[in-house]
C-alpha cells in the first residue's frame, strides 16, 4: 500500500493509515512492519456468499493526514 501511494512505510504510519470494510467484522488490515494489505479475519466465502456467483468484499484506505 505504502508503494502504490509512492510513500515511505513511516510516512504511511505517521498519517494514521487505516483499512476499514464494510460491516462489523474487519476483513482486512494493515501490516505494520510492511505497509503489506493482508486478512485480519478468515474469509468464509461459503459464509458470506453463498447466494452469489461473484462474491467481492470492499475496503477502504483512509489516511487521517493530508496526502
Amino acid at each position: 500500500v505504502a508503494k502504490d501511494l509512492g510513500l515511505q512505510l513511516p510516512a504511511l504510519r505517521d498519517r494514521g493509515a487505516r483499512v476499514v470494510s464494510e460491516g462489523r467484522t474487519q476483513y482486512f488490515a494493515l501490516h505494520g512492519k510492511t505497509g503489506h494489505l493482508v486478512t485480519a479475519e478468515r474469509i468464509d466465502r461459503e459464509q458470506l456468499c453463498r447466494l452469489v456467483d461473484k462474491c467481492v468484499l470492499r475496503c477502504e484506505l483512509i489516511v487521517e493526514a493530508e496526502m
